[in-house]
């Protein structure tokens, strides 16, 4: 797997930019000389994961879940790089504890919000701009839990299921424009919320989020060129 692509040039939109997966994959494009646009709902989020913004990296604080705000984010990031090359959808999020029948229209509306809306407003965003220029990369978060329904996470594995129909439906429609869309599906990701959460577990059978990052890296290389709509487990030792 090719992680060493020089992306010196590439302009590289990271959601979800001020957590700890956010963090990584940011480091890692950077590493590589990528221009960073990284969005989060708080700019002073972005502000304590990277310090100060500087010529190569743009803080953008954005609610995701308004297009407008969407819109406005990519926008603020072609308006300082010229262009967006590479999308990494990260924003989401995660709950779990109730069955089917139990689940509230608000943990419904959560996950659906945070794992797959923010999905679909972002393409609105940035999918026009990468048409115009002839090709691009996004690489979306789903997880590998949604490969099936399970107990007492209905919601959970629904929502990041729609990111990997997603992912597939998006792919078919614009493979043939030069955009490539794939998705990662992680296991448990080894962070300190994590860690704090499940203090009996191993977390060395979990996914470090620079393992996780290295295929985001990759699945935006012009080594991965040829993949279109995969949904690629990386589940660590687990």
């Amino acid at each position: 797997m090719d992680t060493t692509q020089d992306f010196d040039g590439t302009t590289v939109l990271i959601t979800g930019a001020a957590g700890h997966l956010g963090g990584a994959v940011a480091r890692a494009f950077a590493a590589r000389g990528a221009r960073l646009a990284l969005a989060d709902l708080r700019e002073d989020a972005l502000h304590g994961s990277f310090g100060e913004p500087d010529a190569r990296r743009l803080h953008i604080a954005a609610d995701l879940l308004q297009p407008a705000e969407a819109d406005a984010a990519a926008a603020r990031a072609v308006e300082r790089f010229g262009r967006i090359d590479v999308l990494c959808n990260l924003a989401g999020g995660f709950r779990m504890g109730e069955a089917v029948h139990e689940t509230s229209a608000r943990t419904w509306d959560v996950l659906m919000d945070l794992n797959a809306r923010t999905v679909l407003h972002m393409a609105h965003a940035v999918v026009p701009g990468m048409l115009a220029a002839g090709g691009g990369r996004i690489v979306n978060v789903g997880a590998f839990a949604a490969r099936e329904g399970a107990a007492r996470m209905g919601a959970y594995v629904a929502s990041k299921a729609a990111v990997i129909r997603l992912t597939e439906s998006m792919a078919a429609e614009l493979r043939e424009h030069g955009v490539n869309v794939n998705c990662v599906l992680p296991t448990i990701i080894d962070t300190p919320d994590n860690r704090a959460a499940m203090p009996g577990a191993d977390p060395a059978r979990w996914v470090a989020p620079a393992d996780l990052a290295a295929v985001i890296v990759f699945l935006a290389s012009d080594a991965a060129r040829a993949i279109h709509g995969a949904a690629v487990p990386v589940t660590g030792l687990s």
